[in-house]
C-alpha cells in the first residue's frame, strides 16, 4: 500500500496519492476572494492544475470534478473558463450545485480526482 500526502496541515491535507489515484482537498480562491467568478474559477483550476502537477499528474488525467458554485447565476461564467482550460479530448466527467460555501467572498470551490501519470 503506498500512501502520499502533499502540503498536510493540522486539519487536512491538500492531496493525497493512493494507489495511483491523485486526490485533491476542495480548492478555493485565495488571491482573488470578492473578485468574479471567472477571476475565482482561474485561480482555482490553476491552483488544481498546480498540485496535479506536483502529485505526478495532469489535468488531461482527471476522473471527476465536483464544483461547488455559490450561486448557480455564476454557472454560466464558470463554464466559459472551465471550457477554456479543459483539454479537448480529455474532457472529464464533472458535476456543479449550489451550495453555501466557508466565506461570503467565495464564489466557488473545486473537488478533483484523478489517475496518476
Amino acid at each position: 500500500m503506498n500512501l502520499t500526502r502533499l502540503h498536510t496541515g493540522p486539519r487536512m491535507s491538500q492531496v493525497t496519492v493512493f494507489n495511483g489515484v491523485v486526490y485533491l482537498a476542495g480548492q478555493i480562491p485565495r488571491a482573488n476572494l470578492g473578485a468574479s467568478i471567472e477571476e475565482q474559477t482561474a485561480e482555482v483550476l490553476s491552483n488544481v492544475e498546480r498540485l496535479l502537477h506536483e502529485a505526478g499528474s495532469d489535468k488531461s488525467r482527471i476522473l471527476f470534478c465536483q464544483i461547488f458554485l455559490r450561486s448557480l447565476d455564476d454557472f454560466a461564467g464558470m463554464s466559459r473558463v472551465w471550457d477554456d482550460w479543459v483539454v479537448l479530448g480529455a474532457t472529464p466527467p464533472r458535476a456543479t450545485v449550489q451550495a453555501q460555501l466557508a466565506t461570503r467572498t467565495c464564489l466557488i470551490e473545486v473537488v478533483t480526482t484523478a489517475a496518476l501519470a
